[in-house]
Parts: C-alpha cells; structure tokens; sequence
C-alpha cells in the first residue's frame, strides 16, 4: 500500500543558484556553467540579482482566459485504476439491476480493487478459502490483527467481486441474487458508490411489476433457451433486455430461484458492456471565462474556506500533505481549476515586449531586451531554436499559467526532451518535483510495473501531462527525486529529459518556455528515434534543424558550429547507410524535393509518424504515403520498380556542408596564430594600426568566443588608440595657445612616461615623433626658467611673458609653477594698495577677507607680511563697530535715538562699508519719520481713529529705537480694544453672526428678504464680513464724525421703509397654516433652508415671514420680564409672552437703555475714536428720541382710559372664582392657596409654577416631571376659554400704537414701553389661539427633550461611580450637559447671558428668561403707565415669586 497523507516525507530540495550580476548578464552561460551539478537533479532553482524585477506587462484589464477542470484524486495514476476499477464494478451491478454500494471496514471505505488485487496475489477466491488465509488479506490491506476482519472481507469479496470477477474470467454465471444490496438491514454497513460524474452508463429504471421473458405473440413456439436448446416451461424463460436471447432461470449458473425483477442482461451482454475498454482520460475545460481579478477572488476564496485562515498564513507543508492526500483518496473528490497552456501570443506575454503595439518605457526596454526574458531567451545566439523560422507555441513562444491551491501540473517531459525555463511573476509558491534524466526510463518502468492497466489503453500516457504519482512511492521504488518551491520572482530550469511535476500553493501567474544549446544536440537526436519507437509526432524536423544551421556556418557559435559538425556527421553516416540498403532493394528512381516547403502532415511516415527531410520512400501508384528510410518496408505492397527516393540533397552535397561547418570550426585556430604573432613581434616586425584592427574585425564577423587571446587584443587596440589621441591632443595643444583647457595638461613625467609607453607597444605610430619633439621643447624652456628665477627679483614682465609661454607648451613644468606665484605676489600687493588708498571707494568687509585670505596662498615677502598687518588691524575696527551696530539692531533692549546717532557719527571715520551701521542710519531716520507722525495725529482737530493708532503702533513696534511715544500708543489702543470688547459682549450674542458696528447701525437693506437673508446665510458661513457696506461709506469716511451720523440718518429712514416693503411682500405669501395653500412662487424660507409648512410654523411679528419653530428661538406662556407686586391671571392671555421676532430681524441681545448710557460715559473717556462708538451714539439718541414719543402716546387721554379698562378686566379676572379641579388631576393640600377660591373647573396649576427652574435644568427634571406634564395640559385646557377683543381701539388710536410698535421692534435696545404698547395692541385683537397652541407644542417637545438628556446623564453618571473614575469634578459633570455636550444652541446662549451679567456688573440687560433671543426679554411696560397695582390678594399668591425668577439654564432649542 501507498504511504498516507500523513506518512507523506518531502523528497530532498534541489540545487539553487544565486549569480552575480556578471554571471546573469550571460543567461546560456550562466546555464551551461551549472550544468554538470545541476543536471544531476533534473530541475534547478535560480534567484536573479535582488534589484531585477522586471514590470508586470499583462494587461490585466483584457486578460482573459477559461481554465482546466482538474479533479485531483483523478491525477494520480493508482487513484485512477482504483476509480477506473469501481467504475468497472458499478457498471457490472448496474447492469445486473443494482447499484454499488462500498462498505465500511474499520471507519474506512474498502479499497475494493486492492482487495481484488491481493486476492488474486494470494492465489485466487478458492485458494485462499481453502487455506484459511483471509486475515493475511487484511494484513496485507493494512486492517490491525483480531476482529475478525478477515471473514468480514471475504463476506464483502463474496458479495461484491467475485461475481464481477468470474465474469471477467469468462465463465458464463450470475449470482443467485443479482441484487446483493437490496436488503436495507445488509446495506447499513455500505456506503453508496459516490462517483456518478465518472459513469458512462447510466443506472437502469427499474419495473415495479414481476418480469417474465418477452413474447412478441403469445403462439410464438421459437423462443428456446440458449444452454439447454429446449423451449418448455416458458414461464420460467428470461428474456434478455440487450440481445433477445433466452434463458431458463434452472439452467443458469448458478441457478435464479425465481424470476428477476426490472432489467435483466444475460452474461454475455455482461461481458460485452463490462470488457469495453475505458475512454483515454484527459481534462475538460471549464464552461466559465475569467479575468485575473475574478480568478484571484475565486482562488483565495476557495483556499481561505478550505484551510479556515487565511491564505497567506497557510503553511507550504501543510498545503503539501494536502494535495498528496486528496490525490491519493478515493473517497474525497476536489476539484479545482488550472489556467494552464495559456497562449502569450494571444493574450500578451508578462515580461515587457518590443513590438509597435505600445511605447516602453526606459526600465521597460531594458527588461524587454534581457536574456532572461522569456521572449528572448529560445532566439539568443547561442540557442538552437533561433534557427527555427516558426513560432512554436510553448517552445518558442512562451506559454502563460494562472494557478490556485491544488492545482497540478503532472509528470512530464519536454516536447524534444528539451530545456524549459519557467518564472513565477507573482502570487504563491508553485511546487516542483523532478528527476534526473538518468532516471527517467526507470520512472517509466516503475509507473508502468504500478499501473499497467492505464499503459495499456494509452501507451503513450506520460506524454499526456494528466498523470502523478506521489514521489514517495518513486523513491521507494529507487527513483531519485529532489523538490523546492519556487517564490515569486525565481526561475526553475528543467534539464534534457528531466521529468517534473507539481502543484501550485495559491493564486499565482508563471510563464514558461523551452529553449535549447549546443549540449541538447545529442539529446534532441535520441528523442527523434525514441518518438520513432512509440510512433509519436514531430513537433519539428530534427534533421531539418541540423541541415538549416549546417547552411549557414558563418552565423554560428564556435561551440555550436562543433556541435552541429558532429551532429551532421553522424547523421550522414546514416544516411549513406539507408541509402544503400535502398539500393539494395533495387530501387534506382530518385527526385530531388523541397521538403521544408511541404506541410508536415504531408512528409510524415505513415509508420513511425517522424517528420521526413533529407530522404523518404514514395511509391506512384500510392501517392498519398510516404515512409522513411528506416521502414522502406512497410510503405506498400507495390513492386519496387514503382517506387522511387524523394531526397533533399545528394551524398556529394551532405560532405560539402560537413566541410564548411569544420572550417567554421577550426577557423579560430588559425585567426589566433595570426593574433599571438602580431601581439609578440615575434617576426620582428610592429603591426599597423590597421592590421590590429583587421584582426579584430575578423574576430567580431566570424563571431569568435570572447577568449583571452581576444581580449588582449582589445586591450592592445584600445591603448593603441587612447595614445594616438593623447598624442594628438598634445599637438593641437600646442596650436591652440592659451586657449587650451588647463585641465588636459600633463607633468614633464607623464609626458616621458607617456613616451615610453608607445615604444612599448606592438604596433607602429607615426605620432612618436611629435611626441618627442614636444619633450625637447620643455627641456629648453625649463633650463630658461631656472635661470631666470635665479636672477630675482626680476622684472614682472620677464616674469609674465616667460609665464605664458610655458602655457603653450601643453605641459607642467616646475619652474612655471614658481613663476606663478611671483606673478600673483605682485598682483596681490597692487590690489591692497589700490583698496587702502583714501581715494577709494570704500570697500567691504568680504573684500577685506578675500584680500587676507588670498594673502595667505601668495608667496611670503617683508612687503607681503606689512600688507596683511594693516588689512587685519583695519578689519578688526569695522568688525567691532559692526558687532555693536548688530547688538542695537537686535538688542531686547531698544536704545533712544540720541544713543544711536553717537554710534553711527563715530562709525563714519572707518575706510570700510558696514551693513549693519547702514540699517542703524535707515532705522532712526524711519524713527524720526514715526515721532513726526505721532506729533501729527495727536495736535490734529479731532481725536485720532483706532485704526490710525493701530497702525503707528505696528510700525514703532518694529523699529529697533526706544520711543517714549509708544507706550502711550500702545496703553490708548488698549483701553479702546477693552471697550469694544465690552460693547461687544453687551450687544452680540455668543457665536454672533453679526458684528458690532453691524449690529449698532440700521439694517439699510431691511427691504429686501432675499439680499438680507442670503447676506444673513453668508455670515453664517462666515462668508461675509465687511462693515462699512451697511452704510454706504469707505473707510476714509469712517474717520469723519459727520459723515457717520449723515449716514446713520439716513440709513434709519432706508431701515423703516425697507421693512414696511419686506411686510407688505410677505404678507402676500401664503400661510403655512391654512389648510390648503395654492402654489406660489413667492413662498417663506426658513432660516434652514426648508419651506415652513403645517403645524410648528410661527410667523415673525416685525417682518411678517414664517419660520419653523424648531429652528428658532421662540417665547414662553406666561412669563414676565420683571417682578410684579400682582401676579398675572391666566386668563389675561394679552399679558402671555407670544410675541416672536425672528433671528433675522432680532440680531441683538437688545440690553436695555441703562446698559447702553453706561457705555457711553465710558466712551466719553476715550481719547480715541471708535466707529462703534458714534454709531451707539446715533442709536442712543435714537432709542431716546423714540420713548420720549413712545410716553407721549402712552399719556394721552385715549390711551390713558384704554389702559384703565384693561386695568379693571385684570382686577375681575383676579376676582372671578375659579372651578374646581377635574378628577384627572391628584387633589392638593387643604392649605394649598390655588383650592381656597371657588375652584370648579380651575385645575392646579403650582407645579407648572414651580417647574420653571427644573424644566431646564435635566438633572433637576425626576421631582416635577409629572407636574411639567399637567402644566402644559393646564394651559390647553385654558385655549376655549380666551375671548377677545377686550377692548375696543379706534383706528386712530391703533395706528400711530402700530407705527410706535414698528420702530420700538427696529430698536436693538430693550424699553419698558415697547411692551406696554405691545400688551395694548394683543388686548384690541382677537386672541392667537394658532400661535399659542404652536408655542405648547414646542415647549411640549422641549421638555421631553430634557427629560430624555436627564436620563441620559444619570445613566452616565452612575456608570462613572461604578467605574470608581478618581478625579472627576461632580459640579463640572452637571454642567457639561449643559453648556459642552448639549448639541443645541440655547445652552450655549444661556451660559452666555451669564458670562454677559458677570462681565457687566449687573449693568447689563436683565437677568435673561427661558428666551434670550426672544421679545420676552423686554421689561413688562404695562404697570408702570397703570400706576399703582390692585394689590396682592389676588387668587394665585404663589405665582409671582416663580413668574419672575430667572431660569439659569433655557431648554435646547433649534440653532439659528
């Protein structure tokens, strides 16, 4: 038996080879280098240099390809004789009306054709009865001794087998029951045959009825049976279902006790079906076509569920173990996909490729041309296939193969027994298993002895590439076989011969390709007679091959040429040799034929199926055939005086070509005789130039190996060369003058060994000459210039002229050398002369430097040393004037300007230009420029603007001069930035969109909603931020008092008409509370964005447009701005807070007119101007001059008896007894004050009372949650009984109230009147009962709001405490959720009115109600024009306290 899965031992790794990059650069080299060790093996590995990686040249997005279906236990060659055989087996008890059923021995399915197998070892089914030896079976079958297994196998072998096997002996019996599984209780222990996909015959459809033989007529006496011959008892007569015999079920062996049910075959029929030789196996194709992206996600996919983990943590062992498990099951059938064979013509090779299609890059040329690209490596020089003009698909043209887990490439050899390379671009490791040619006929033998039934349906199986075997069972059989896992980018080569296998690891891409060298030559001429023998086809004409590179010589390799000479020699030998036994034979007639122009279908021998080309046998009367000359006997039975020879060349013709190819050989011998001779003057005599270079020409034609000789005479060329050209460059030297490149001079010694070296060489040059004519010229102008140095000091001109003609020698002497530095010694002490006369211009202090640096390099003289001296003492002085110029300049510590000019007058006297005393003379002039401007702006007609002082401080801030001036500056700047501040924080709310002056001047563009809506939006964004835009002036106008107040003027007239026309267009507009609005173009926006529709919607008071209430900051019921001694009956619903301005027309906190003249008194102490502050000037005087007219109107005698009337309703609706509360309600204390009136329909109405503080507050909510519920029940209730109006205005009285209430709205300043006259005006009007049930609603939602943040906070809370979190501030904790975490907007306000009454001093508006942003905020005006109140006993005691206390919080609401 076959070791298991687990017993699976990995075979010994192969040889890998890492070159360098000199060893890479030559791919056929490199090979034939590590032939002899790795061939060896079979298979090699070999890793490129770590930085070649080649680019991915796919084009992934077109690649597209359908794989193989590969089934794996089906690969392997004793897995498929055991399928083979079950199929067999099942076929056999299909036929009989039965289906096979495997039984389970020792939790394993039994392995039915080794227990066939063994039996018929042991001797046969008797034999081993007869001798007791079934529990050797079951030893040999691997089942542990004892339980009696062996009787239990002869049970299975009785039942199953041995009926099928005496069929297959030819003995014409059935089994007494031909249906051994049909018993339910027998067949618990037997497990269905799970093969269906690999049955031809399908199972048969069983009758329900009892069968008895087949009668055409019932009169019919000719049915007879075919053992007995006899036709009586035809009720016990079988019919066979396949071939109409028939048989008596008495007379069959063994006898049927009875008549079979279903379909019955006779043994005969048995034997036909169950002896049809099986189909030749191969793999199908899959139906589906793939990308590489759809692959790769089905192939990870399929190995991450298989292993559970991920892909790249599976390990290769364990992948291993795997596949050879599975190949070697019968029971387990995976199938996976193989995208093999994939053609790179086609579908695009991965390696970049030189061709029009598309332009490459430069690193992609580079890869494209390397011979270790797959498209180049078969047509080098060096390889034998370049001679093959075809484009054979997988040898020359490389074939592309997309893998997955399992799947396999199985046991094979190359197509001519060549050479293949693969490389893996990319993905997981591919697998490989090879052995060595040695051992490749014993492979076969082994495979042969293990499975002869596969062999002997397909002798030519291992050419077939679909059939493994598990390399332990190999190497047990003494096959050496050697594995590696090839990663990606590393090739794997096979050698000549070599059979490989393997398997893929996971998803990946390789692209293979054969190749072939002057070593394959013998190898690819025994695959010619091997194919010969198993009468396989050519892939092409090896003959053909040797003859084509035999033509032309010329363009081989040295190496090849011998190969192919040897080769052509012994094939010629064979050829006189056939061609004599066809004389022989008496066959004279001969045509001379172009083989290579015919297909090879057509020169094919019709008996080895070799592909003929220097010779083959044809006959005229069979024109369709031919043989070769090895089988001149098998072409046809026609006389030989009709056939004739068919030949390519003549025998005169094959010696001719023999001679080219050893002359071609041998060439280098003589071309190297010629060389040696040349290179050791060994006649005395220097070659020419050109005779080298005839040489070398002749070396580069006839394509010489790069031998050492060779390379000598490169060598030897190329110094020839570099001389003549050195020598030339010395002659035009000297012609050019001094223009030559100083850089291409050499020393007198170079130039006397340079000399030498062309008397050295072996080759004649006329350019010796020059050379020594130059060397004589140095040697007289050297002895003049020793003389003349001799003589110092010379005169300079001597100096110089002797100077520059030692430049044009071309060649450094010494002595010039020395004449230099004289020169430069002379030429430095002018220069310091020149720049230390008092005539000069000044110099710098990098000249100075230059000049004692260049000082350092001159030749040392008494003068020299004088010069340096003074340059240094005078460079010290500026230096140290410029360091203390430098300290002022960058001193913390700013020095006044009288300091300044004492430095600077001292520094004049200096020679040398300083920088830094240069800044200092600019920065006090700037300074004085800044004092002057100072002096200007402070003695002007007005005070100076912020913006003014701003920008001298700025400047006088950057001055490195101490100025007196700036502090003061600086100090009034401050405290107009302080009041600004101050301004700010009283008049803007927090993240106000608006700024200052914004807000304190009149919205001149009120007119308009859209440009003031979309402006609002703009600053809202942040888009928007000019002031001077509001109106109208520049910022020069700004600085003018006048023009401020000309303008406010104005802008407040533009403000009231713009909104009387922004009224009267929205008034237009539809309400968002009719119950059905027509379509209009003219509709509301809210501040959202979003069309307020429906319930929720409030329509502004002042500009008349309707807005969301969520959106929005709205009123609360029954709140009051101020204390009262009285509190307000519920029922006076005119005194209900329900006014509402909207975010667009209420910018302001609005603080009140106390507020404001406190500022103002603190402006008037500025010695700076603020626009901000003349525009809360314009707006106070506004304000004023509005509540003087405001109490003008309010005094008057109409009003006055109005306000009366109102009076004495609020005293009745205080006297008036109130109904008793319903029963929904729980009943109050007897002392509770709201039960001591009459109460008949009055609910309670304390906790709505109480509930102001906690309804803000969500960690205050638990106690009065319930209370807050009834509260807002109470005040719906309320709704059915308002009625108004309550009073009567005269359309003379209301208009000019109207006009009041319309500019007191205008006003961002809070007065008591604007809420006197608003309460007059609700009390002359029907109530809003619309807006009142909108504003409970949303107070409703409000405080479900909190109640759910409470909880919420609680639950936050409580899980800390659990936590034991140390640390954390508890008063923090409370505020966090309403002032950091609150996601709503009115946290954020509420905790801004506090900062605002801190910061203020309670200067600032009143403290803020649950609506800051609302007109509630305005201070009740209505008693104070009443007088004195009615008194304190009126029927809610406890209202007042709670209806004036502020909220410290407001409940989230909707940000605008």
């Amino acid at each position: 038996m076959e070791p298991g899965s687990d017993d699976f031992l990995p075979p010994p790794e192969c040889p890998v080879f890492e070159p360098s990059w000199a060893e890479f650069r030559d791919p056929l080299g490199y090979i034939a280098k590590i032939r002899p060790i790795a061939e060896k093996s079979g298979i090699c590995k070999i890793r490129p240099p770590a930085d070649w990686q080649p680019p991915f040249a796919v084009e992934v997005d077109n690649f597209r390809f359908t794989p193989r279906i590969q089934r794996l236990n089906e690969l392997e060659a004793q897995t498929r004789v055991k399928l083979n055989y079950l199929d067999q087996i099942a076929k056999f008890w299909e036929i009989q009306g039965s289906s096979l059923k495997i039984p389970n021995v020792e939790r394993r399915i039994l392995d039915l054709y080794s227990l066939s197998k063994i039996v018929v070892e042991e001797g046969g089914y008797e034999a081993i009865c007869k001798d007791r030896r079934w529990a050797r079976v079951a030893q040999r079958l691997n089942y542990p001794p004892g339980k009696n297994i062996g009787s239990l196998l002869r049970s299975h072998y009785e039942r199953i087998v041995y009926p099928y096997e005496m069929y297959q002996s030819g003995a014409n019996l059935v089994q007494c029951n031909t249906r051994p599984f049909d018993n339910e209780e027998k067949d618990k222990e037997y497990k269905p045959h799970s093969i269906p996909l690999r049955q031809s015959v399908q199972p048969s459809k069983f009758n329900s009825y009892g069968r008895r033989a087949k009668r055409l007529q019932p009169d019919i006496e000719s049915y007879v049976c075919r053992m007995c011959s006899r036709g009586d008892e035809d009720d016990k007569l079988l019919l066979c279902d396949g071939c109409d015999d028939n048989y008596h079920i008495f007379c069959l062996l063994p006898p049927l006790p009875e008549i079979p049910k279903g379909v019955w075959r006779c043994p005969k029929c048995v034997m036909a079906e169950c002896k049809r030789p099986p189909e030749a196996f191969g793999f199908e194709q899959a139906t589906r076509e793939y990308t590489l992206q759809s692959f790769g996600e089905m192939a990870d996919s399929f190995k991450a569920d298989y292993f559970n983990m991920p892909v790249h943590m599976v390990p290769t062992e364990l992948v291993e173990k795997e596949f050879w498990r599975l190949v070697n099951s019968i029971e387990e059938d995976v199938t996976v996909e193989y995208g093999a064979d994939i053609h790179s013509k086609e579908f695009g090779s991965g390696f970049p490729v030189s061709d029009s299609k598309r332009h490459l890059t430069p690193e992609e040329e580079e890869y494209a041309t390397s011979g270790w690209n797959l498209n180049v490596m078969p047509v080098l020089e060096q390889s034998v296939l370049c001679h093959i003009n075809a484009d054979i698909s997988g040898m020359k043209v490389p074939w592309l193969y997309v893998g997955m887990v399992f799947s396999a490439f199985c046991w094979h050899i190359e197509d001519h027994w060549s050479y293949s390379i693969n490389y893996l671009h990319w993905g997981e490791p591919k697998t490989w298993y090879g052995v060595p040619s040695l051992a490749a006929e014993h492979l076969e033998e082994v495979m042969k002895k293990l499975t002869p039934e596969l062999f002997d349906s397909q002798p030519d199986l291992l050419h077939q590439l679909v059939t493994l075997m598990n390399p332990n069972t190999l190497m047990s059989h003494g096959v050496p076989v050697v594995r590696t896992n090839q990663c990606a980018g590393e090739f794997v080569i096979t050698f000549p011969r070599a059979y490989h296998s393997g398997f893929n690891q996971g998803y990946n891409f390789a692209e293979a390709v054969n190749f072939c060298t002057a070593d394959w030559l013998p190898a690819g001429r025994q695959c010619i007679e091997h194919y010969r023998r198993l009468r396989r086809y050519c892939v092409f004409s090896h003959e053909e091959l040797i003859c084509k590179m035999a033509a032309c010589p010329e363009k081989l390799d040295l190496n090849l040429a011998a190969a192919v000479h040897k080769e052509m020699f012994i094939m010629v030998q064979e050829e006189r040799r056939l061609r004599k036994a066809l004389l022989e034979k008496g066959i004279t007639e001969a045509e001379r034929e172009a083989f290579e122009l015919l297909p090879d279908d057509e020169r094919q021998c019709i008996k080895c199926k070799t592909t003929c080309f220097l010779s083959a046998l044809a006959c005229y009367d069979c024109p369709d055939g031919l043989v070769c000359l090895s089988h001149i006997n098998d072409l046809c039975k026609c006389s030989s005086s009709r056939q004739y020879l068919r030949y390519r060349y003549t025998l005169d013709e094959l010696p001719a070509m023999l001679h080219k190819l050893k002359v071609r050989a041998e060439s280098f011998d003589t071309w190297a005789n010629k060389v040696r001779v040349a290179l050791e003057v060994e006649d005395g005599r220097k070659r020419s130039l050109e005779e080298l270079r005839a040489l070398e020409s002749e070396a580069r034609e006839r394509r010489f190996p790069n031998s050492e000789l060779l390379q000598r005479l490169k060598n030897c060329l190329s110094e020839a060369e570099a001389c003549v050209s050195r020598a030339l460059g010395l002659v035009s030297g000297q012609e050019a003058g001094p223009h030559r490149m100083t850089g291409l001079q050499m020393t007198l010694a170079e130039l006397q060994a340079f000399l030498d070296q062309m008397n050295n060489l072996p080759c004649a040059m006329h350019q010796i000459g020059d050379v020594k004519g130059i060397l004589e010229q140095v040697e007289a102008y050297q002895a003049e210039a020793r003389e003349a140095l001799a003589s110092l000091p010379s005169s300079p001109g001597l100096l110089q002229s002797l100077l520059e003609r030692g430049r044009q020698l071309g060649v450094e002497v010494p002595e010039a050398q020395q004449l230099q530095r004289q020169v430069e010694q002379a030429q430095w002490l002018d220069e310091v002369k020149r720049t230390l006369a008092p005539s000069a211009r000044r110099g710098t202090l990098a000249v100075m430097r230059g000049l004692l640096v260049a000082g350092a390099s001159v030749a040392p003289s008494p003068a020299v040393d004088k010069a340096q001296a003074e340059l240094q003492e005078l460079l010290t002085i500026a230096e140290r004037w410029e360091e203390k110029a430098h300290l002022c300049l960058e001193a913390r510590q700013k020095h006044p300007p009288a300091t300044l000019e004492a430095i600077i007058h001292e520094a004049e006297n200096i020679p040398v230009h300083l920088p830094n005393i240069q800044a200092l003379k600019e920065a006090l002039a700037k300074a004085r420029a800044w004092i002057a401007d100072v002096d200007e702006i402070q003695n002007g007609d007005h005070y100076p603007c912020l913006d003014d002082l701003e920008g001298l401080v700025a400047v006088g801030r950057d001055l490195p001069v101490g100025l007196e001036e700036l502090r003061q500056l600086e100090l009034q700047v401050l405290t107009a930035h302080s009041w600004r501040e101050k301004a700010s924080k009283t008049f803007l709310k927090k993240n106000s969109c608006y700024t200052l002056l914004e807000v304190l001047c009149p919205c001149a563009d009120a007119g308009s909603d859209s440009t003031k809506r979309s402006r609002w939006m703009e600053k809202e964004l942040g888009l928007y931020k000019s002031d001077t835009e509001l109106l109208g002036l520049s910022a020069q106008d700004l600085r003018d008092p006048g023009s401020v107040i000309v303008a406010f003027k104005e802008g407040e007239q533009k403000e009231k008409e713009g909104i009387l026309q922004l009224r009267r267009t929205n008034s237009t507009k539809p309400s968002p509370l009719a119950s059905s609005t027509t379509a209009s173009s003219a509709t509301s926006i809210c501040v959202c964005g979003q069309v307020p529709a429906g319930v929720g919607a409030l329509q502004c008071d002042l500009c008349q447009d309707w807005f969301h209430g969520r959106c929005v900051s709205v009123p609360r019921l029954l709140s009051s701005p101020r204390p009262s001694p009285t509190p307000s009956p519920l029922l006076a619903w005119w005194e209900w807070d329900t006014k509402f301005l909207c975010p667009l027309c209420m910018r302001s906190r609005r603080p009140r007119l106390e507020t404001i003249l406190a500022l103002l008194v603190a402006l008037q102490r500025l010695p700076v101007r603020l626009p901000e502050g003349e525009a809360l000037q314009c707006l106070t005087e506004r304000a004023i001059s509005w509540q003087g007219r405001a109490r003008q109107a309010l005094a008057s005698e109409d009003v006055t008896a109005l306000l009366g009337r109102l009076a004495e309703l609020r005293q009745r609706l205080q006297a008036e007894p109130r109904p008793e509360e319903p029963p929904t309600y729980p009943s109050a204390p007897a002392s509770d004050p709201l039960r001591e009136g009459s109460g008949k329909d009055m609910p309670k109405v304390q906790g709505l009372l109480e509930n102001g503080d906690s309804m803000t507050s969500p960690e205050k909510v638990a106690p009065g949650e319930g209370s807050g519920k009834r509260d807002l029940e109470l005040l719906s209730s309320l709704l059915p009984r308002l009625t108004g109006p309550v009073l009567e205005l005269p359309e003379a009285t209301r208009a000019p109230l109207e006009e009041l209430m319309l500019e007191g709205d205008l006003l961002e300043v809070t007065l008591d009147e604007n809420q006197s006259i608003w309460q007059l005006l609700q009390a002359g009007q029907p109530p809003d009962v619309e807006r009142i049930r909108t504003l409970l609603e949303l107070e409703k939602a409000e405080r479900h709001g909190s109640r759910a943040r409470g909880r919420a906070l609680e639950r936050r809370r409580r899980r800390k405490a659990d936590r034991g979190g140390e640390g954390d501030d508890p008063a923090r904790e409370e505020l966090e959720p309403k002032r950091v975490r609150s996601s709503g907007p009115e946290a954020e306000e509420a905790q801004e009115e506090e900062e605002l009454e801190e910061e203020t001093g309670g200067e600032g508006p009143p403290p803020p109600l649950p609506t800051t942003d609302s007109p509630s905020t305005q201070e009740n005006g209505l008693e104070p024009a009443l007088g004195a109140s009615s008194g304190s006993s009126g029927p809610f005691p406890t209202l007042t306290p709670r209806l004036h206390v502020p909220c410290p919080q407001q409940p989230p609401q909707q940000q605008l």
